[in-house]
């Protein structure tokens, strides 16, 4: 039976009977599984107010409230089922996951430290623990966490992306190159594996592999603006403009009009020089300023210097 079928059937059961709260119970938890979030939440609701010591149910309720991202009412929802049943792990977990959604880290540490001391095994927390202190920029206290995740899996590709990511920040290339190259053993369609490793062979100066790993990325992730736009600089650098441009043209294709694509298509014609190929793409980098990460002034400037 499909879940449409059996969500009819139990729909069929309480217009019968609207206290049939078993049904109403499966009911919920198919809706919720099925996508049918508003749905469910009606049920949900309901049952919390006839069963209010019922932990099950707050803990779905956290759920849903979390799909539809309203993540205040899940805090609520899930903290309500662990005043009920304070071992209901994945209650836990979730008001983790919760706190980190608004921002409450010191909140989500100490819940996620809760955890491992009920699962010292529960890999998820370490990494979460690793997480939020990345977003809090602790990377040595992050870097220690996400070990420990590698430490109980030894496959988690994001614990191992994560580290990469903080040891090229503070300039450990070799460790982070081997962190990004891991991944990509792990998970060989890993876009963002390749787009790091090329961000590091720019900066070394190494051209040839960093273009490699660049038309790597775009293969795999064909909206990757960052991508494209080092990878254009690249072909400029090597004289190659009409190849620069053909690579930003295909970038606006694919990611629409960007006005970084724009400011950097003008500077490719200025050291080309095609003043008003420049100008003209200079000006559309000032229509789409939305999308500049260039101060103003600077694309300002650079018109006015043509």
């Amino acid at each position: 039976m499909s879940n449409i079928d059996k969500i009819e059937e139990l729909q069929g059961l309480l217009r019968e009977d609207a206290n049939n709260f078993q049904a109403r119970r499966e009911l919920a938890v198919l809706l919720m599984d099925s996508g049918f979030n508003e749905e469910s939440l009606k049920n949900l609701l309901y049952l919390s107010k006839i069963f209010t010591d019922d932990s099950g149910i707050f803990y779905n309720l956290g759920i849903v409230y979390e799909k539809l991202k309203q993540f205040a009412k899940a805090k609520e929802s899930y903290q309500r089922a662990l005043e009920i049943d304070p071992k209901e792990i994945d209650a836990l977990y979730n008001l983790g996951l919760v706190y980190m959604e608004l921002q409450e880290y010191e909140a989500a540490i100490n819940t996620f430290k809760q955890v491992i001391k009920f699962d010292p095994q529960d890999s998820n927390s370490y990494f979460n623990l690793g997480l939020v202190y990345f977003k809090q920029r602790d990377y040595t206290s992050a870097i220690r966490y996400f070990q420990e995740t590698i430490d109980l899996n030894d496959e988690d590709i994001y614990a191992h992306f994560y580290i990469g990511n903080i040891l090229k920040e503070v300039g450990e290339y070799v460790g982070a190159r081997e962190e990004f190259e891991k991944v990509l053993e792990l998970s060989p369609e890993y876009s963002w594996a390749y787009y790091n490793l090329a961000v590091l062979d720019y900066e070394e100066g190494d051209f040839s592999s960093s273009e490699e790993n660049l038309q790597k990325t775009i293969e795999l992730n064909p909206s990757d603006i960052e991508a494209y736009k080092i990878l254009a600089q690249i072909t400029a650098k090597n004289g190659y403009y009409s190849d620069a441009e053909d690579i930003i043209q295909h970038a606006i294709d694919n990611c629409g009009e960007q006005g970084d694509l724009y400011y950097l298509a003008g500077e490719i014609f200025k050291s080309e020089g095609d003043v008003e190929k420049s100008k003209e793409y200079f000006n559309k980098a000032l229509s789409n300023s939305k999308t500049l990460s260039v101060p103003i002034v600077r694309v300002q400037s650079a018109l006015a210097s043509l």
